[in-house]
């Protein structure tokens, strides 16, 4: 597939170059698109084997500049509680109906987030939840009892990860128009949570190599 000019020449400006963090995050910034805000990706591969339950890498982690995407957040409750989901700014709240629209197909959700007394109810569409890894899941803050904290924070741009089977954790972790230092800031706290997450079966080095990207755009490897 022929590449096209843009890709050609950012290219040339990058290859053969070590970055750190900084020379990457401002080289994205500093030839970012006239018409597209894209999205700034940063991608790990780790030391681990997440086939083994003792080496899976997974969390979630607050941006402190929020990654810039407007998430759209589905609540499983019930009375009060379904009311505190609703005024803390959940674009949709309820329980067996939620189910079933959502067995139907209807799952144009970042994040679903669910009160432990309704995990019966979400259990039964875990095979469809599951494998787009929206299920809830209590580790990750979206089994609780605190509804409004836990719709504050996705819509504030909290980050879910989690490990592939080869040992790669990326996520989407701002826009090119966030300028440099709000990235760097946000690069940061990723990397830093997926460091304090290591897991007790890693063994070596933790943290092979870490790159970031932009949307259709290349891949920078960066010193940390």
């Amino acid at each position: 597939m022929k590449k096209s000019k843009y890709l050609v020449d950012i290219n040339k400006k990058i290859q053969n170059k070590d970055f750190d963090l900084g020379s990457a995050v401002s080289f994205f910034v500093d030839n970012k698109r006239s018409k597209f805000d894209e999205t700034i990706e940063v991608s790990m591969n780790l030391g681990i084997d997440p086939r083994h339950a003792d080496q899976m890498v997974r969390g979630v982690v607050s941006l402190p500049n929020g990654n810039g995407k407007e998430m759209r957040v589905a609540v499983f409750a019930r009375d009060e509680k379904a009311k505190e989901a609703t005024e803390a700014g959940a674009d949709v709240v309820g329980a067996e109906d939620l189910a079933e629209d959502m067995q139907k197909g209807n799952l144009n959700y970042d994040r679903i987030i669910a009160t432990p007394d309704l995990m019966g109810v979400v259990g039964r569409i875990g095979k469809i939840l599951g494998p787009k890894g929206l299920m809830p899941n209590p580790k990750l803050g979206t089994v609780t009892a605190d509804i409004k904290s836990a719709v504050e924070a996705a819509k504030s741009g909290q980050v879910q990860y989690r490990a592939e089977k080869n040992g790669i954790v990326q996520a989407g972790v701002g826009k090119v128009s966030f300028g440099a230092d709000k990235l760097i800031e946000n690069v940061n706290s990723f990397v830093d949570a997926v460091q304090r997450a290591r897991p007790s079966g890693a063994k070596g080095t933790f943290i092979k190599k870490v790159s970031i990207s932009s949307t259709m755009g290349v891949g920078i490897n960066v010193n940390i």
